[in-house]
């Protein structure tokens, strides 16, 4: 009875990605313990699935991975279901939401451990341990209950992710075949998902990794990203890539290199970059990376208020006149800038929220101006349990506090507010909040994201022409007859959907 489940919960309504996650941890167990996976995105009912597998009596452990927002809604139900039916198995969490929120994970009565960042060595440690009936208390990135003691252990330094085993995509193809996880994107008709590193160097205080990583990052070499590249393609037919890591563009070295390996493969590619590193990047550097296929980066500008993102302590050098520099260079270079703006964060008093929030939608239209082609993603600011951060600290003196019971965060009021929709922050008005999304409408329709390969050239210029008036005098109030065109529409939200 040592079977592993590892269950994937449903993130997306459609579009599946290969769970890296998952398949890192089944990695580190390949051919020592006995799996199954089993995707909520390719499942109509993986409760039900999973259910039938316990019924064998063969697993022991039920293991899921879980990120904040959507994941949460089967994760939860999942979990609670197996510890009712069947208290003897080990519940297990891994992911950011866990590692972040772990109180209110092991308070819930129905996970019995989370693992406090990269699993790939402690996952099996943790088995190893129970399979022998010995103390876990060794085991390195554990968090669990002791009594009433919540036990962190020692956090590892960051893998060598070259001394990693290879991610089991054959053994996923055995279970879902990749054909389904290798879908219609912008960038390609089969689009791979790959993870390069672990991590980031800087410490935003508004990021969900900072307290997992705090400011380390390693990554694999640019010749194992293009090996595993280069399997993806030539056994399944990937033919463009999105890489998810948290900052792929840390080092300009590995770049170059991976960008003259690609370069002959004709595939295009996306990344996450932050714009003072990549803005450090030599011509020849920019100009090789849009030669060998990098069609768009997302950027995290934040803010074009200096002052908000010295409160957001984004680390480096970035301020408001590089954002705008910035957007003006990717054009020379024709690589699409995708910038994220988290408007909202919090004040002293409610004139300054409001006049922060009017500060940066002028601001995004002044992008807009010098790069029209920069593609614009909005987030209302919901905090992150940075303790110790200045900005964290002053979000809970608003009388802010995350839910305490787990079961909560799947509630109505709070099953958004790791998409950043619906924050339900202190200092936030109804009004501010209409303010933003009504702007994030009229700004959506007069300049649709390229990324909507649904989206027809015709109803491109007729929600176009009409969102114009809006958005040239400035005029973002209740917005219907541009929500109704984007509902009927089905209007690709890259911030929620992805491409």
């Amino acid at each position: 009875m040592n079977k592993v489940l590892l269950f994937n919960p449903r993130s997306l309504k459609n579009k599946p990605r290969i769970p890296n996650s998952i398949l890192s941890i089944a990695a580190s167990i390949e051919g020592k313990y006995e799996y199954v996976i089993v995707d909520g995105n390719l499942e109509t009912d993986p409760e039900k699935k999973i259910i039938d597998y316990f019924n064998s009596g063969e697993f022991g452990y039920f293991a899921t991975t879980c990120m904040p927002g959507p994941q949460l809604k089967q994760a939860i139900p999942v979990s609670q279901k197996i510890k009712e039916l069947f208290p003897e198995v080990k519940v297990i969490w891994g992911g950011y939401f866990p590692s972040n929120h772990y109180k209110v994970v092991l308070n819930s009565g129905y996970v019995d451990f989370a693992i406090n960042g990269p699993g790939d060595v402690s996952f099996k440690s943790l088995l190893d341990s129970l399979e022998a009936n010995v103390p876990f208390d060794k085991v390195t990135n554990l968090i669990y209950k002791s009594g009433d003691q919540i036990i962190k252990t020692k956090k590892d330094e960051l893998y060598d992710q070259d001394e990693l085993p290879e991610l089991p995509y054959d053994k996923l193809n055995s279970f879902y075949p990749l054909k389904y996880y290798l879908g219609k994107s912008y960038l390609g008709s089969k689009t791979i998902a790959y993870h390069s590193s672990m991590g980031c160097p800087f410490t935003c205080s508004f990021c969900g990794i900072v307290p997992i990583f705090n400011a380390r990052w390693r990554a694999s070499s640019a010749d194992r990203i293009y090996k595993d590249i280069m399997f993806l393609k030539e056994k399944y037919g990937g033919n463009a890539i999105e890489f998810h890591d948290n900052n792929f563009f840390v080092s300009e070295k590995r770049i170059i290199e991976f960008s003259k390996m690609i370069a002959p493969q004709n595939m295009i590619w996306w990344g996450w970059g932050r714009i003072d590193t990549v803005n450090k990047f030599s011509d020849s550097t920019l100009q090789l990376m849009r030669d060998s296929g990098c069609k768009m980066i997302f950027f995290g500008a934040e803010s074009g208020n200096d002052e908000v993102l010295k409160q957001m302590d984004k680390g480096g050098t970035q301020t408001g006149a590089q954002i705008k520099a910035f957007a003006a260079r990717m054009a020379r270079f024709d690589i699409i800038p995708e910038y994220s703006f988290v408007l909202g964060t919090p004040a002293e008093t409610p004139e300054k929220v409001m006049k922060q929030i009017d500060f940066d939608i002028a601001f995004i239209k002044e992008i807009k101006s010098i790069n029209p082609k920069t593609e614009i993603i909005i987030y209302i600011y919901s905090p992150v349990p940075t303790e110790g951060s200045e900005m964290y600290e002053n979000v809970l003196t608003t009388g802010f506090r995350f839910p305490e019971k787990l079961e909560d965060w799947i509630s109505p009021h709070w099953e958004n507010f790791d998409l950043r929709k619906n924050p339900l922050t202190p200092w936030l008005t109804p009004e501010m909040v209409n303010k933003i999304m009504d702007f994030e409408t009229v700004l959506n329709g007069y300049y649709p994201t390229i990324s909507d390969i649904r989206l027809s050239s015709l109803k491109r210029r007729v929600i176009k022409i009409i969102s114009s008036i809006r958005y040239k005098t400035n005029f973002y109030w209740k917005p219907y007859e541009l929500k109704v065109l984007q509902i009927l529409w089905k209007y690709r939200q890259p911030e929620i959907e992805g491409f």
